[in-house]
């Protein structure tokens, strides 16, 4: 009997929303731990030309990850109001049009990116030094893209239809591979030559794979209700219906991770003209920070497939409910990461870093600056998840685009001259505030309620009187009711 989706309609929102965002922090959390143990490796025994080298590809990396970010997102909404709408057919209608979509696009990215590998390291203004380690790993990575990137959709697939313990139980079997993976193939173990840093990509590759492999062979196994067949061949043949919504609420909510990628891009471009020591400080600090991002991640995405399904059910009360419990769990997750970061932030940073080196004062001081941060990129982060659920996608991406490149990237290009790398560091505060009053404004205000995804309108009209803002709970970082009287109406 095939598996039904999980109803995320009904029951405590609270509750449900933190059971549905668990797995996906925790495997959020095993992502940066795998990363962190492969920075690890690679810091400590290939040097700070090595660990460079691995901060700039994986840059790009994120970036071609995040491009396809929107297409996942959309995909996620459509099964999700689907799903929410009792519409089983259409929810597998929007699985076939995505995966040819997806394989199609990986493919043409992996061929591409393996001769562009090199031209765009240097475009970033990557160290000399680290160079040909970054080209070697970065050329690996591109090959990885189509089983990165179906993984990926496969994953938005079954959080549409309200599964998310599936994806993470395979998440683990891949951060499982690739952390045994990693020494044996940096440095030979066995029968496996030693590929150095190239290694480390490949490591990533493989355990990709097989992890994606085993995903599909359990979907087929237990007869999923999203699991396509032989006798569903037909529904892989692109809808133009759907491949539409795929990318005209896609590609805005694509180009959000896109932003966020180029302005990171930029900015460790800035941080590379202050030498290695600052850029080995600046990519240990991200170890650090990766995790501060994993609550908000989680919880946003979590949002995104509980609102969608409640769209599709025109459940609106529980929309507003989500929103609401959605930033409560933001402040309290993010906020009790925060405390150990800044208090054991020197052993936690040597970990990515040789004995002694000049790059750990460096590290510690740009984390003091920045940690906060993350609290207001968690605010917005649950917002947009929230908004985006019905389909309202750019008033977000103008959100995002003001605060990076309006305030975030002239920041800290304006202020060098006066400030050195401190403007740098400054400028993700700065930004990240103004993106919180800004999503927490169109919230209040603006008019996302009226958004639709596809064809008919997604859900009843109910757009007579806005609906509260999430209440959030006091913060002597961030007191939400003030931050609403400081945003401008949208």
């Amino acid at each position: 009997m095939a598996k039904a989706p999980l109803d995320l309609t009904s029951g405590p929102i609270g509750r449900n929303l933190l059971l549905f965002s668990l797995p996906i922090l925790a495997g959020n959390i095993a992502q940066s731990l795998n990363g962190s143990v492969n920075a690890v490796w690679v810091g400590r025994f290939l040097g700070e030309a090595a660990l460079t080298a691995t901060a700039n590809a994986n840059n790009i990396m994120f970036f071609l990850i995040g491009s396809v970010f929107g297409f996942g997102m959309a995909s996620t909404i459509l099964i999700g109001q689907a799903i929410g709408a009792r519409d089983i057919a259409q929810a597998r209608r929007v699985v076939g049009t995505s995966a040819t979509f997806f394989i199609g696009l990986s493919v043409i990215i992996a061929i591409a990116g393996w001769f562009m590998a090199h031209p765009l390291l240097a475009a970033m203004g990557t160290p000399a030094a680290s160079l040909p380690l970054a080209e070697a790993y970065l050329q690996i990575i591109f090959l990885a893209m189509p089983t990165l990137y179906a993984f990926a959709f496969l994953t938005a697939a079954l959080r549409g239809a309200g599964d998310s313990r599936t994806p993470f139980r395979f998440l683990m079997v891949s951060v499982a591979l690739d952390i045994v993976l990693n020494p044996v193939l940096i440095f030979g173990m066995g029968p496996f030559p030693a590929l150095g840093i190239a290694g480390s990509a490949w490591a990533t590759l493989v355990a990709q794979t097989l992890s994606l492999a085993g995903l599909l062979l359990y979907m087929r196994h237990k007869r999923h209700t999203l699991w396509l067949g032989r006798a569903d061949m037909r529904l892989f043949k692109l809808d133009m219906t759907i491949l539409k919504a795929l990318v005209v609420k896609g590609v805005p909510m694509g180009l959000q991770m896109v932003l966020i990628s180029l302005s990171v891009i930029l900015l460790m471009t800035m941080v590379n003209q202050y030498g290695t020591d600052t850029g080995a400080g600046y990519g240990a600090a991200l170890q650090l920070w990766n995790y501060l991002q994993m609550p908000a991640m989680a919880i946003g995405a979590a949002c995104s497939s509980m609102a969608a399904q409640n769209v599709g059910a025109q459940r609106w009360d529980r929309v507003r409910g989500t929103a609401r419990q959605g930033v409560l769990f933001n402040f309290l997750l993010t906020g009790a990461l925060i405390l150990p970061l800044v208090l054991f932030d020197r052993q936690l940073l040597a970990l990515f870093l040789p004995p002694a080196s000049q790059a750990l004062d460096i590290a510690r001081h740009l984390n003091h600056v920045v940690i906060g941060s993350f609290l207001f990129f968690g605010v917005s982060f649950v917002i947009s998840g929230v908004v985006r659920s019905t389909g309202a996608v750019i008033p977000p991406l103008l959100i995002l685009a003001g605060s990076l490149w309006g305030v975030r990237v002239p920041f800290a290009e304006l202020l060098q001259p006066y400030w050195g790398a401190d403007a740098i560091w400054w400028s993700f505060p700065v930004s990240s505030l103004v993106s919180m009053l800004l999503s927490l404004a169109y919230y209040r205000w603006g008019g996302w309620r009226k958004a639709k995804m596809i064809g008919k309108p997604s859900h009843a009209e109910e757009l007579a009187t806005p609906s509260e803002i999430p209440a959030c709970p006091p913060s002597p970082v961030a007191d939400p009711d003030a931050a609403l009287e400081s945003a401008p109406p949208r």
